[in-house]
């Protein structure tokens, strides 16, 4: 890296990003500037930046010096006030959340990211704040006196201690936010070296099936012969799911006071009971190895006859923790010669984590200590289970309780280097035996493990989980910790879809807000699996999701925040609408909730209702809400005056100019999807059309899998995958409409052209011609 910068010679580090203006971030005395303007001032005297090795890009990497060799730092970075932020910080362990003020007195601990919102008035861009990791430190930013921006940065270990610093932070500007982000990202990609964007990897297979998880339905009580219900009602119900995931509640445990069987482990079924049992074998519990049939015995025999009767089940995957179970491995367990040795650790949380929200897991982990594999031997825990795993069928497993290690790691170097060893470890084994990419990440959410854990890692939760009720007891839990669990999703996207696809988590059909559920996860882009109880389905409902052979109608990209919410609060300032974005191949989506009713408070220091703000909200909706030069398949619209907007729940359809709006107004916990297809002419009759979807399913446009202007542009092809009902909007009505070149009866209402689409009986496309 190059060396240090003083303030006195500090040059402008000049380049081009997302724009054709010039854009520079500097140190200046006692100010950093972007673009000549002060964003922090009274920036102490032993705050270093050094520019970016990278010429093509505007930033900085941020340290400091202190006075002596410590743990554990807290240096100021400089005064932040009167500029609007938005932040990503820890309000759990595993979990992190939006946050936005206008002063640094608002930032959170453990804040994670942070965006300045740029001026326009006076060409002050973007600025990001992005928390780094060096050597074995990793920080992040929290509040410090007289609105002051602190930088914690810490090992984990007093044993490690350190007191120069050169790139705990990076500093970068640009003009557009997506762009920022994911320049910024693929700068730190270089100089940590240590994770992959998720652009160099592909996601599991998994995200294009509709999925069922037993957690909801069954908790630990989950058994082979409730699994095989719960499938065949979906078959039956019409919405097969190409991925069953065997949550918690399989393994064998048991608590240290327990004889050496799973039995007794498995009477424990009061809320975190089970969390201080810890792992007895690699093998399955004798609920599954109890399981017999003709094809054997054991999972190895359930995951074969499931998904010999059910073809739809591609996927099977479990569940387990990071460290082998809640508590960890058993100590002096004989399981075989492959069964790891085990200690028990005395976790210890940091300053930062306890400030964060009280946690049934977090106390019980606390209490009783983590069986934790020394590092050296983690190697051994990811071998034996996954071989095991391997052996019996199962296609990949979802891991959690990840961001445990930092409270273990005081006698291992710190938490940076017990970090490295495990995720090595489940890296070489995830290669080794899921196909590198068989993984489901959770309560992962904190730095260590984006710049550490996703060198293979693809997909992972981007919210806390999914509650049905209010786990604190309040009644109106189970409405306004819907709207949380959207903003925890949509805002955490912007950073961690970088590293990791977007997982939304399960939900039940038959929830109070199940539809509200739903349709975030039709454009969200990542997968869609439910955890209805067995029996218990709206499959209306899930069959505007899911089609008949199990797969389902994603987006290209992953759903992100529209530019006019990013930078406001739309869970409790009773005003601001979350609108979210995404693109299909030939269209853009733009969803619109209204989640206001609860989320964090500052004061308690947890997540709370806020019923003063849960009441009807207005936003304008555009085109330009969308962000066409995103994704993979960027969407050329430069030469587009018109667009053909469909409002899935109204019917009906609106045309735009790029910069036009439709007001739309929700009621507290309801939606409103927006399809928005680029208006093309027939240059021969002057003829508008643009493609709309299938109006029966939630990702109308995810339905349009090709688009042809064919014979001196008087016929239109629309390739469609799924079935129901076709529309499209043309500024005249078609002298015919064809399936399979064969002639079908057509609608024509409100510019509309409605066909009825066929399912196919497999995933292929039907096309359907427009003639003029």
């Amino acid at each position: 890296m190059a060396p240090s910068l003083s303030k006195n010679n500090a040059p402008d580090v000049m380049g081009l990003v997302d724009s054709n203006s010039p854009l520079s971030i500097t140190l200046q005395g006692t100010n950093f500037l972007a673009n000549g303007h002060p964003i922090l001032t009274e920036v102490p005297l032993n705050i270093t930046a050094t520019p970016s090795p990278n010429k093509t890009t505007v930033g900085c990497f941020v340290g400091f010096d202190a006075d002596e060799p410590k743990s554990r730092h807290v240096a100021p970075l400089g005064k932040l006030s009167g500029i609007k932020f938005m932040s990503i910080f820890r309000f759990k362990v595993w979990w992190t959340t939006h946050w936005v003020g206008t002063t640094a007195n608002d930032l959170q601990h453990e804040t994670q990211f942070m965006i300045l919102d740029k001026n326009d008035s006076t060409g002050r861009p973007y600025v990001l704040l992005l928390p780094l990791l060096e050597g074995p430190f990793r920080a992040s930013l929290q509040p410090g006196t007289d609105c002051h921006v602190d930088m914690c940065v810490e090992s984990g270990s007093t044993r490690v201690s350190e007191s120069t610093f050169r790139g705990v932070l990076y500093m970068h500007v640009g003009n557009d936010p997506y762009g920022l982000v994911k320049v910024a990202m693929e700068v730190v990609r270089v100089h940590l070296g240590s994770f992959k964007l998720l652009e160099e990897k592909t996601p599991p297979a998994i995200v294009d099936k509709f999925g069922w998880c037993t957690w909801d339905a069954f908790y630990l009580m989950v058994h082979p012969k409730g699994v095989w219900e719960g499938v065949k009602g979906l078959v039956e119900g019409g919405c097969p799911p190409g991925m069953v995931l065997i949550d918690d509640g399989w393994q064998s445990i048991c608590h240290d006071d327990d004889p050496l069987t799973d039995e007794e482990a498995m009477k424990r079924t009061s809320a975190g009971e089970q969390m201080p049992c810890r792992l007895t074998s690699f093998v399955e519990n004798y609920k599954f190895r109890d399981y017999k049939s003709p094809s054997g015995k054991g999972m190895g025999a359930f995951v074969k006859d499931l998904k010999e009767e059910f073809g739809s089940v591609d996927y099977v995957y479990v569940w387990h923790a990071l460290c082998g179970y809640w508590g960890g491995v058993r100590p002096g367990v004989k399981s075989g010669s492959d069964f790891p040795e085990s200690r028990v650790i005395r976790p210890k949380l940091s300053e930062g984590l306890e400030k964060t929200m009280e946690d049934l897991a977090v106390d019980k982990i606390v209490n009783n200590g983590v069986g934790l594999v020394e590092p050296e031997m983690a190697h051994k825990l990811y071998e034996g289970l996954h071989q095991h795993l391997q052996s019996v069928g199962i296609d990949g497993v979802k891991v959690d309780v990840i961001h445990l290690l930092e409270m273990l790691s005081e006698e291992f170097g710190g938490r940076i280097e017990l970090a490295k060893a495990y995720y090595k470890a489940l890296t070489a084994s995830v290669r080794k035996h899921f196909k590198g990419n068989g993984v489901i990440a959770s309560m992962e959410h904190c730095n260590d493990f984006m710049y550490l854990g996703t060198e293979a890692i693809s997909l992972g939760r981007v919210g806390d989980d999914f509650w049905c009720s209010d786990p604190s007891g309040d009644p109106n839990g189970t409405y306004w910790l819907q709207g949380c669990h959207m903003v925890h999703c949509a805002y955490n996207s912007l950073w961690m879809g970088n590293f990791i696809h977007p997982d939304w988590d399960m939900f039940q059909s038959t929830h109070p807000c199940a539809a509200f559920h739903a349709a975030s996860r039709a454009i969200s882009g990542g997968p869609i699996y439910i955890s209805d109880s067995v029996g218990q389905h709206n499959f209306k409902l899930l069959k505007s999701l899911v089609l008949p052979d199990g797969s389902i109608l994603r987006c290209q990209h992953y759903a992100l925040p529209t530019r006019d919410c990013l930078f406001e609060d739309p869970v409790h300032d009773g005003k601001t609408m979350l609108k979210i974005w995404n693109l299909n191949k030939y269209t853009g989506v733009l969803g619109l909730f209204n989640c206001q009713g609860g989320g964090w408070c500052p004061k308690s220091r947890r997540n709370k209702s806020f019923p003063e703000f849960s009441k009807s909200v207005t936003c304008l909706a555009t085109p330009k809400d969308v962000e066409w030069s995103h994704g993979k398949n960027p969407n050329p619209i430069k030469e587009i005056d018109v667009f053909a907007v469909y409002m899935f729940q109204e019917k009906k359809l609106k045309l735009l100019k790029p910069a036009e709006t439709v007001e739309i107004s929700l009621q507290p916990f309801s939606y409103e999807l927006l399809t928005i297809a680029p208006v093309r002419v027939l240059p021969k009759k002057l003829i508008q059309f643009a493609p709309i979807g299938l109006v029966n399913m939630l990702n109308t446009g995810g339905a349009i899998q090709s688009l042809e202007f064919e014979d001196g542009e008087t016929v239109v092809r629309i390739g469609v995958k799924g079935g129901g009902e076709m529309r499209a909007f043309a500024s005249e009505k078609p002298t015919a409409c064809k399936i399979g070149g064969e002639e079908v009866k057509f609608d024509y209402v409100d510019q509309m052209v409605i066909v009825q689409v066929q399912w196919p009986s497999s995933s292929r496309t039907t096309v359907v011609e427009y003639l003029f």
